[in-house]
């Protein structure tokens, strides 16, 4: 199966440092507490986050996503926004590491004095861990695309807010494991209302009739980069639309694409056992793929 994380092994990853609070462990002796709130309960926010060329893709929107996560499950991540952009500029700089780098930035709540989910009983600051890694996208990916299946696992704020970057990620992990189950790449999720939601780790949408569609964003994380793609989508005159829609609108769609940090772009050429157009990458998908590619490289030249 292909996966939208797809990358090629890079040994120079045995020897990276990781930072932990503001120091430096090699990648075999990074540990966290078993004490920590991320380890016991999955109680924080993350960001996957892409180096370019010495350029930081979307930073400003990642920590805002981070921030805002972060505020709305009531947690101080307890440094500023300039310091968050320098101990991962320091982190790089401490791994040398200048393009093809794919970063993990993750704050729990921090250590607590009993494994108990309120949050009265964590002691001290939150733990901040960055991990970068040596990670370029699959170009193989990129062209022959993935497949999808829908599964019963629902995207549903009653229960866990889905628009926020959780560490807890059992919703998804649950969805992604009924794809491998399926025998498909990833899993394509509905809302309860039983309308498209997203896929369990990328972004999700359709072409129709020069149209593109993703979901109304209620029930899906708030992408980065699916917020670029409907951007360049208005810069070169594609009509799009957030909406809900159903799987027979999927189902019968001339292009279907999803939309991540890593991978920025992906084609998918079968969802539900059905071939979307002709199995192959759709015409828009590979200019969207184009222009995206040419919006990263306009941001590395500012």
């Amino acid at each position: 199966m292909a996966s939208t994380h797809e990358y090629d092994f890079d040994k120079r990853n045995d020897d990276i440092q990781i930072y932990i609070n503001g120091q430096y462990f090699h990648r075999s002796d990074a540990k966290i507490s078993v004490m920590d709130s991320g380890y016991l309960l999955g109680d924080g926010v993350w960001e996957g986050i892409r180096l370019h060329k010495g350029y930081l893709i979307h930073l400003d929107g990642h920590l805002n996503r981070l921030y805002s996560g972060a505020e709305a499950i009531a947690m101080d991540i307890d440094i500023s926004r300039q310091g968050m952009k320098s101990a991962i500029m320091e982190t790089l700089e401490k791994n040398e590491m200048e393009s093809d780098v794919h970063i993990r930035l993750i704050v729990s709540r921090g250590i607590k004095k009993t494994p108990y989910q309120h949050p009265k009983v964590t002691i001290g600051r939150p733990t901040i861990v960055i991990i970068p890694e040596y990670k370029k996208a699959s170009d193989t990916v990129k062209e022959n695309g993935i497949v999808l299946a829908t599964v019963k696992t629902l995207r549903d704020k009653r229960t866990q807010d889905p628009r926020i970057n959780s560490l807890s990620k059992h919703n998804c992990i649950a969805a992604c494991i009924e794809a491998d189950k399926l025998g498909v790449d990833e899993g394509l999720m509905l809302d309860p209302h039983g309308f498209v939601s997203t896929c369990n780790s990328t972004n999700f949408f359709i072409v129709r009739d020069g149209q593109v569609w993703t979901s109304n964003g209620e029930y899906c994380l708030n992408g980065v980069t699916r917020g670029c793609i409907i951007r360049l989508c208005k810069k070169y005159d594609i009509p799009v639309f957030e909406k809900n829609f159903i799987l027979n609108d999927v189902h019968t769609a001339g292009e279907v694409f999803v939309t991540g940090t890593f991978a920025g772009v992906i084609p998918v050429i079968s969802v539900d056992g059905i071939i979307i157009g002709d199995g192959t990458r759709g015409s828009l998908t590979e200019s969207l793929q184009a222009w995206y590619a040419l919006d990263i490289e306009s941001q590395v030249q500012k």
